[in-house]
């Protein structure tokens, strides 16, 4: 099942005919309409639209967090509907990891101790925890804040901490969800040009949902989302 490959390696992410309805109250919210889409190993991608068209719903799906409606979605040559419940939490843990808009950092935790988190659920030894942890830190500039707690950083700082978390375990894909909406515009210009230069440098594949053109100028290619429809690319 997990060693199942499709032919076209280049397509890293293919999804076809998504749909995702949410029942409310005695209507039908329809978030995702048949959406076909195609993400490249490596891209940088934005996924484009007002609010409540359907972004944060298409990477909630993406990033395996949440189940469609319908429709068929594979990752890497693996078709996702085909894994167990047991396989899917593997698949998300080993090769996925995303960055919210509010940072969603554990308050009580050091910087250190919030990058490491997903380390320690994933078994990593101690010695390659704190190599992983200091050279992911090193990278996004926040090595001097590890001992902070959040509430002692700015919200750049925090964002920053988030970038590292989501990268400390070498994920294929990030998923940032409106990672700049909480940040002034130079923190959000710095955090911008820090996943951009790690897309580029480590070959990671990022899907960002924004409607900022700020964050939608910084992408290889934008896909529009709008009343649950992919308008374009």
């Amino acid at each position: 099942m997990l060693n199942e490959k499709e032919n076209n390696s280049m397509n890293f992410i293919k999804v076809r005919n998504l749909v995702k309805n949410y029942p409310l109250g005695k209507t039908t919210v329809h978030a995702l309409r048949g959406v076909d889409l195609d993400i490249v190993k490596g891209e940088y991608l934005c996924v484009a639209g007002p609010s409540g068209a359907g972004k944060s719903t298409l990477l909630n799906i993406l990033g395996l967090l949440d189940d469609a409606t319908a429709g068929d979605l594979s990752f890497d040559g693996v078709t996702i509907r085909r894994m167990s419940a047991r396989e899917l939490h593997r698949f998300r843990r080993e090769r996925i990891s995303f960055i919210f808009q509010s940072f969603n950092l554990v308050p009580v935790l050091s910087a250190y101790e919030n990058i490491e988190f997903p380390l320690l659920i994933q078994k990593v030894n101690p010695a390659e925890r704190t190599r992983r942890i200091l050279q992911t830190a090193e990278e996004v500039g926040i090595r001097e804040y590890l001992t902070h707690k959040p509430d002692e950083l700015s919200g750049g700082q925090r964002q920053r901490v988030a970038i590292a978390r989501a990268l400390v375990t070498k994920p294929q894909v990030v998923f940032a969800d409106e990672p700049t909406a909480n940040l002034d515009s130079a923190n959000g210009a710095a955090v911008l040009n820090l996943m951009r230069r790690l897309n580029r440098e480590e070959k990671t594949t990022f899907v960002v949902a924004s409607h900022d053109q700020t964050v939608m100028a910084e992408a290889d290619r934008k896909i529009l989302v709008v009343d649950g429809v992919v308008q374009h690319a």
